[in-house]
């Protein structure tokens, strides 16, 4: 559903915003370690990020990457999808043809139309917070062991 970068882009936000709240900042290796993710691809990622202020980029001997704690609470999902993949997966067809809409629906339209409307409620309701936590507490994970 989400492109690869996308994914990625996610994973890393929660990486990050967990080692925000315990007063950590990562590195670009420690991020691609952990979400399992090409280094060079990762690292321009993270620029997209900090591009849409999702994520802050220090430099220096202490650099790293971080979220300040108490925007943690407001970053909705949404925003990371945008800053990796646009809009795009609230307008794509359910069979990925070029023309779909309500004059020419695809045979699958209107049950992915809902199926689109729910996944943008998801996006706008979870936030970072939330997904940061969950992995903190040991109740998510973002990579296999």
């Amino acid at each position: 559903m989400f492109s690869k970068a996308c994914e990625y882009g996610i994973k890393a936000a929660i990486f990050i915003a967990k080692n925000s709240y315990e007063g950590k900042r990562v590195n670009p290796k420690e991020i691609s370690e952990e979400i399992n993710s090409p280094q060079a691809f990762t690292a321009k990622i993270l620029q997209s990020l900090v591009r849409h202020n999702v994520i802050n980029s220090v430099k220096g001997a202490y650099g790293g990457f971080e979220i300040e704690k108490d925007s943690i609470p407001y970053i909705k999902l949404s925003q990371i999808v945008n800053a990796i993949d646009g809009d795009s997966i609230y307008k794509g067809c359910g069979l990925g043809l070029e023309t779909c809409n309500e004059e020419h629906p695809c045979p699958v339209h209107d049950k992915f139309k809902e199926i689109r409307n729910n996944l943008r409620d998801m996006l706008e309701t979870t936030t970072l917070e939330e997904l940061a936590l969950n992995l903190k507490n040991g109740n998510a994970f973002l990579k296999v062991i």
